[in-house]
């Protein structure tokens, strides 16, 4: 031990410390984050693959220290003046690591998803960004920990400098060759990963079939760098060509051309709830920040969140099985208004200027004003850019254009937006067509006091809200503010005018994952399919009858079926269809929702009450049943069609982002 050089020493003390404090925040993750009902089987292969990636980082932190420190110029232990300047590489190593792991931690607990490249969307909207981070999460006391832990570190290094400095023999040449050759392989060994033709790659980890085990794995640098090769926007035109017959059979297209795939069709419904004779209805469209199915009340949670939209959807037209094809405010709003899942994979289509032009089926209610109301900003994602650029006519409300007082970074509080709302179209003597986003069902979990009162602050155990898919009190009574203030609303609507000729619609603009094992398949929990299930409801009390439907939505057919519902003939260019057509000719039973994972980079179908996944990045498919209203009956069946729906999918909503341009109407 003596006759090993002191460099070598140094290095492996170091990278041994590093392993350790990656090791520690690894195993604190699967701690905060690991659901009840977690599975531990695969606990040890999780945390070993977890030890190589970080030993990947380690080891090209080190390798950079052991092929400089080679020169005497640069040897620590023979310069002074080098030995501060890898003090100070190790300092910035130290505090990038810790700032790196610590945001990672945070990003996980606010999506669900590792540190990655979309990330940096955050970025470009940094002043919201910032804001959101100030109030949901005590900054001084993050920024402190940081400060510490990166000064425990650092100190460990110089603690660890100072006994080898002191300690051992000089190495003759020849051990000095041979150690410096020994740890060049140990290293070059790490960052290749295995002992194989092929690397340790990122994907491996999503070879494991199960997302919460991948996400643990995973390093944040290394994450966060490899999911830069999927940032390009554009489709594989061979592909797209491929599955454009099937895809324009499915979604009826007017005269199919397979040499210039288009998805055209003109659509004169013939509603079961015919509109002729009667003024046209007015439509107010409510986007529900975070609204997840398991979480309310309709499908039995016992926390009972929702108990008043619980009993709008007995008296409307209430689609059960509906699921957003991706998660995400910005996406939400995106597949709403075109009809098209925002597959692009780190920025939101909102944000790339090739795809700002775009066809919505809103612009066919003729005659009426178009209204969308926002507590906040809609700089956010640049949701302005799709919506001001793609609705003729829009009076777009949003922060600064009301008389209440923002109660967070989200802008005013929902109850205010809706009073607000209210306040405008009472007053519209045309038909209007109006959007509603609320906010508030979301970090930093604002209620204004006043409202506290009015609704009443409860309070569960820990262990209650872990079994039943929340994570804390304050999320949950912000799940309950949003029914607060959507019975508030409509208790309010009432008693105007324009209620009984008006069609209210609701829907999420996603869910939350979490732990829906109360009463869904477990495909629900263990592959996030909770996060894209939401509910669907059009009310409208005498005039669209009151029905629970199993069929299965999207959230890109909210546009197509309300057309339907109002009879108004329309241009439909995107992916989503009228689901009581679908319905009425048989019973939905052909219907399919695409639903994409675009942080782990994996993509999905659900038909036929089975939910198929596959990873974009390793070779791990997912096949299981996903009806919570029915038990499995029968064998699992082959997973070939839904992959290739899948793919015709992803590949279509590529072609469409690009290629539904509001000019061709």
């Amino acid at each position: 031990m003596n006759r090993i050089p002191r460099t070598v020493r140094w290095v492996f003390a170091i990278s041994i410390l590093l392993l350790l404090a990656m090791t520690a925040a690894r195993v604190f993750s699967w701690y905060m984050f690991r659901l009840p009902e977690t599975e531990t089987d695969n606990i040890i292969p999780t945390f070993w693959l977890g030890f190589r990636y970080d030993a990947r980082v380690v080891a090209a932190i080190g390798l950079v220290f052991l092929i400089l420190s080679a020169f005497p110029a640069l040897n620590p232990f023979l310069n002074p003046k080098a030995r501060r300047i890898w003090i100070i590489y190790f300092i910035l190593v130290s505090l990038l690591l810790t700032i790196f792991f610590v945001v990672d931690f945070l990003h996980y607990r606010y999506l669900n998803q590792r540190l990655n490249a979309s990330a940096l969307s955050f970025l470009e909207d940094a002043k919201i960004s910032a804001g959101m981070v100030w109030q949901t999460y005590p900054v001084f006391r993050i920024i402190l920990a940081v400060i510490v832990i990166s000064w425990l570190i650092v100190k460990t290094i110089r603690l660890i400098y100072s006994f080898i400095a002191d300690t051992g023999l000089p190495p003759t040449r020849s051990s000095r060759i041979s150690f410096f050759v020994a740890s060049f392989l140990v290293f070059a060994l790490a960052i290749f990963g295995r002992v194989a033709q092929y690397p340790l790659r990122w994907s491996d980890a999503f070879n494991m079939g199960n997302d919460f085990q991948a996400n643990i794995a995973l390093n944040p640098i290394q994450s966060f760098f490899s999911s830069f090769k999927f940032r390009s926007s554009s489709y594989d035109s061979l592909k797209v060509k491929a599955a454009y017959p099937q895809m324009a059979a499915y979604l009826e297209v007017d005269s199919p051309d397979p040499e210039k795939p288009h998805f055209n069709r003109l659509v004169a419904p013939d509603s079961l709830y015919n509109w002729k004779g009667r003024p046209s209805p007015n439509i107010v469209l409510v986007l529900c920040e975070s609204f997840s199915g398991y979480k309310s009340s309709m499908w039995g949670n016992p926390l009972n969140a929702t108990p008043y939209f619980s009993s709008l959807c007995k008296e409307g037209l209430f689609f059960d099985n509906c699921f957003t094809p991706l998660i995400g405010t910005a996406k939400g709003v995106w597949a709403t208004i075109t009809g098209i899942p925002d597959v692009e994979l780190v920025k939101t289509a909102s944000r790339n200027p090739l795809m700002v032009d775009q066809h919505s089926i809103i612009n066919d209610f003729r005659g009426y004003e178009k209204y969308y109301f926002l507590g906040g900003s809609t700089s956010w994602a640049n949701i302005r850019g799709i919506l001001t650029n793609n609705i003729a006519g829009l009076h777009l409300y949003e922060e600064g254009s009301y008389s209440v007082p923002n109660v967070d970074v989200w802008g005013i509080s929902d109850h205010n937006l809706f009073r607000e709302a209210h306040t405008v179209l009472e007053k519209e003597k045309k038909p209007f067509f109006a959007v509603i986003q609320t906010a508030n069902n979301h970090r930093p979990y604002t209620i204004p006091k006043e409202d506290q009162e009015a609704m009443g602050i409860v309070t569960y155990p820990q262990d209650s809200l872990d079994k039943f898919g929340y994570r804390s009190n304050e999320e949950l009574n912000a799940f309950r503010y949003m029914d607060f203030s959507i019975k508030q609303f409509m208790e309010t609507a009432r008693q105007s005018p324009y209620f009984e000729n008006t069609i209210f619609v609701f829907i999420g603009d996603h869910g939350i994952a979490g732990n829906a094992n109360f009463g869904f398949p477990s495909s629900w929990t263990v592959n996030s399919l909770s996060a894209n299930h939401v509910p669907l409801l059009f009310y409208a009390p005498g005039k669209v009858p009151a029905m629970k439907l199993h069929d299965l939505a999207s959230q890109i057919d909210v546009l197509p079926t309300l057309a339907g519902i109002v009879n108004i003939p329309y241009k439909n260019t995107a992916m989503g269809r009228d689901l009581m057509v679908a319905h009425h000719r048989d019973s939905g039973r052909g219907n399919m929702a695409f639903i994409m994972d675009y942080n782990n980079k994996n993509i999905g179908l659900l038909k036929n009450q089975f939910y198929y996944n596959r990873s974009m990045q390793g070779n791990a498919t997912v096949m299981e049943w996903a009806d919570f209203a029915v038990p499995l009956a029968g064998d699992i069946p082959d997973t070939a069609p839904y992959e290739w729906w899948s793919e015709a999918f992803y590949e279509t909503a590529r072609y469409m982002l690009l290629n539904n341009k509001k000019s061709a109407d």
